[in-house]
């Protein structure tokens, strides 16, 4: 990857009016004062990025963050409200298939109608036509009218326009495998072959593991503005966990600020005064990475010192999944403490859970584990930093073999 740019993107917005009647539109239109009869909708506010030739970048957001609207802006479908966009290269764009194609035209013509458009001249598509015959196999029917085509036959020659006029600058949008499966394969082994000739690709999908699987940095859209950007991984993750759970963390560093002011008094046995994450070098951490190793640490203060207690921890989502939990008298380990402050640890060694948010409980129990004395749901809130090695909750030891090996 060259640090050369193939794209850059300086503050675009882009406005669309909004009229809740169709005759607002001409009211304003004829309005002799300017009065106004639209409100305005922020489809993009303020956006800038940057694409390094050779980067593959995905752009991640709901339904509505404007990540369709940018790709437009940057292919030239759409100009920007204002700012503007750089192109360093020839873009082919994978957004609706087919939206260039004249229906009464047939395949062929169609072929050099696209590109035209894209900036080929008539002897370059000539040496193209070859490859881009053979890659949409549609027979005979590339002579005739497209309005004749199948939905698959339509969509299978589109793309291959799109991906076999060898562009610097490949943009997906939720296009990559369309027609039938044997098409869907060749789809993508065509875009590995892109990635591994070092093409620049801007890849908008809603299928955040073919992000994670394909692109070497994120872009998170929300409400028009850049949210986050950077590491794949980590944005996905932060990505999903809003998907999951919206803006609600705040309240939860909140309970936890108020849960360590809860002091012991005379009407209590125990109470748990203070949690942490401790990583092996004795600090203080919210972020864990996969497979490392660190220890909670449960300060707790007794009324009492002739109770046999239990002392449990448990693991969720941050959609309220149970993911694990543990306590002393399953691990066949006796609490010693004394009456006042007490320390326990919980060590966690090749901390398995991928990457995500999630959460942990802490209680003391009396010595069945089933009355709580003190229990602290949601205690502290932590995030697993993971690299694209599975899927799920967890990875769990294996190994693969084939038969005679």
């Amino acid at each position: 990857m060259s640090k050369e740019l193939a794209i850059r993107a300086e503050n675009i917005t882009k406005v669309y009016k909004l009229y809740e009647k169709p005759v607002h539109r001409l009211k304003e239109s004829l309005s002799i004062r300017k009065m106004t009869y639209h409100r305005p909708f922020y489809a993009l506010n303020d956006v800038s990025m940057e694409i390094y030739r050779g980067e593959v970048v995905g752009i991640i957001g709901k339904n509505g963050s404007g990540k369709s609207t940018i790709l437009k802006i940057i292919t030239g479908v759409s100009s920007p409200t204002s700012g503007g966009v750089y192109v360093n290269g020839k873009v082919s764009a994978l957004l609706e298939l087919g939206a260039g194609f004249n229906l009464e035209y047939t395949g062929i013509e169609n072929i050099y109608l696209n590109g035209m458009m894209m900036g080929f001249g008539r002897e370059e598509m000539d040496a193209k036509l070859n490859s881009i015959l053979e890659f949409a196999d549609i027979g005979d029917f590339v002579y005739q009218p497209v309005k004749a085509y199948s939905s698959g036959m339509f969509a299978r020659l589109a793309f291959s326009v799109a991906i076999n006029v060898d562009p610097e600058i490949l943009i997906v949008d939720e296009a990559l495998a369309v027609g039938d499966l044997k098409f869907q394969i060749k789809c993508m082994e065509k875009f590995s072959e892109f990635r591994d000739k070092g093409k620049t690709i801007l890849f908008v999908s809603h299928d955040i593991n073919s992000i994670k699987r394909y692109c070497n940095r994120a872009i998170w859209l929300n409400s028009g503005r850049i949210e986050a950007q950077g590491d794949t991984d980590l944005i996905c993750d932060r990505y999903t966990d809003y998907l999951k759970y919206g803006e609600k963390s705040t309240k939860s560093n909140e309970n936890e600020e108020n849960k360590e002011k809860l002091k012991l008094n005379d009407d209590m046995i125990g109470v748990i005064e203070r949690f942490q994450i401790i990583d092996t070098n004795g600090k203080e951490i919210d972020e864990i990475e996969y497979d490392s190793n660190f220890n909670l640490k449960i300060d707790f203060e007794m009324n009492t010192d002739n109770l046999d207690i239990v002392i449990g921890v448990a693991i969720h989502t941050i959609d309220d999944i149970y993911v694990c939990g543990v306590n002393t008298l399953l691990d066949k380990e006796k609490v010693s403490y004394k009456k006042g402050i007490n320390t326990i640890y919980l060590e966690y060694e090749g901390f398995n859970l991928l990457g995500g948010s999630y959460y942990f409980d802490v209680a003391i129990f009396e010595n069945n584990a089933h009355v709580p004395i003190d229990y602290r749901a949601r205690i502290k809130e932590f995030f697993v930093r993971s690299a694209y090695i599975g899927e799920g909750i967890c990875v769990l030891p294996h190994k693969w073999k084939m038969d005679g090996d």
